[in-house]
């Protein structure tokens, strides 16, 4: 089984939600990724978002445009990310999800890198700029049959078309809760209930919420309705200011482990 389905299932039968962490791989350095992710999975996220570097990513906000600037400023490359993957498969089964842009894969060769991010022990692609229609009308996008392609719906996403996505969704459903970049919010969505519901008429698979969530009372409150909460920009900008510092991963522990528990768990009333 897959390992973001069987990491899905598991959950399931224990009856919370999972913990998605995104980062951007290369930043500070690929080294320094292979470390956060080896931590994370002490600290019990569930699966891990890794962005690859791309020198136009659109649907991010400031702090991961500037997170991919520094990884493609410190030498990180699509083959670089690959093998960063290998090196964590000799020690770790954790679910790990490239969050992608067409561009880059393309300069690769994408039959070539759906091959390659397998073989390395790619779980999943979240591809930004891939629309349903283009990769029906491509064999060649659809040669990994044990990749998991993870679709994106937004809150203006027509009901027709969420119908024609949930119908074709793999791995999960990842909700962009905000319009527009990706970025910290203090609140979250006020219509998420309604909007989730919709989606779950359709939804064969999961559904994660992400954009926006950064606290541990918004973790809680969106585990408590959605099948996962992915949160990347908190983390992202802790990365950014002690990335340089000896205790990075002691002050990401920091950020991470609370909203990790407050998944699980909640948020404990006073």
């Amino acid at each position: 089984m897959n390992r973001i389905d069987a990491t899905f299932a598991k959950l399931r039968e224990q009856g919370t939600s999972a913990f998605v962490a995104y980062i951007a791989a290369g930043d500070p350095t690929l080294e320094a990724t292979f470390d956060i992710v080896e931590a994370m999975e002490r600290w019990g996220v569930d699966i891990v978002e890794l962005g690859v570097p791309f020198s136009d990513p659109m649907a991010d906000g400031t702090v991961n445009q500037l997170a991919a600037e520094r990884a493609l400023k410190a030498g990180a490359t699509v083959a670089g990310v690959l093998d960063l993957v290998r090196r964590i498969r000799k020690g770790s089964e954790i679910p790990i999800v490239l969050y992608n842009y067409m561009n880059p894969i393309y300069t690769y060769g994408f039959g070539r890198f759906l091959v390659d991010a397998q073989d390395a022990g790619v779980d999943g692609l979240l591809l930004l700029d891939l629309p349903p229609e283009e990769q029906d009308a491509n064999d060649e996008l659809r040669s990994a049959t044990e990749l998991r392609f993870i679709r994106l719906i937004a809150p203006t996403t027509p009901v027709d078309r969420i119908a024609k996505i949930a119908a074709r969704a793999e791995g999960f459903i990842y909700y962009v809760s905000r319009e527009g970049v990706t970025g910290e919010r203090t609140d979250i969505a006020a219509d998420l209930d309604a909007q989730l519901a919709l989606i779950r008429r359709f939804a064969k698979v999961p559904v994660v919420v992400g954009f926006g969530v950064s606290r541990p009372e918004q973790a809680a409150a969106i585990a408590a309705k959605a099948d996962g909460v992915v949160v990347g920009s908190a983390i992202v900008r802790q990365i950014a200011s002690h990335g340089a510092s000896p205790d990075l991963i002691e002050r990401l522990g920091e950020t991470v482990r609370p909203l990790v528990e407050a998944t699980r768990h909640g948020i404990a009333k006073a």
